[in-house]
């Protein structure tokens, strides 16, 4: 028997505003560099994360724990906790 485990942010429901702007502190500790300031990408090679599919949070997940491309693996650096915060800003941030 296959189970197929679905990976979803800790959020019951919409992320709170505390939530968001931790993740907002996050992100400015660790993406920003490469990924702007409030995700506004200044021509890097960097992706646009206000992009980034809102329905999507195992990928961006996978994308942070593992790197891809060019970004680094954030593994031993962020906790799953530090994840669901920064989806809490850049899922609730992106155009789609």
């Amino acid at each position: 028997m296959a189970v197929l485990l679905v990976m979803a942010p800790a959020f019951a429901a919409e992320p709170t505003s505390e939530q968001i702007e931790e993740g907002v502190s996050i992100y400015e500790d660790f993406c920003a560099m490469c990924h702007g300031r409030n995700m506004m990408n200044p021509g890097g090679l960097a992706f646009d994360l206000r992009k980034f599919p809102k329905n999507d949070f195992a990928r961006f997940r996978n994308s942070v724990l593992n790197g891809k491309g060019g970004m680094p693996a954030w593994r031993d650096k962020l906790t799953d906790e530090d994840i669901d915060l920064l989806w809490a800003y850049i899922g609730t941030s992106s155009a789609n």
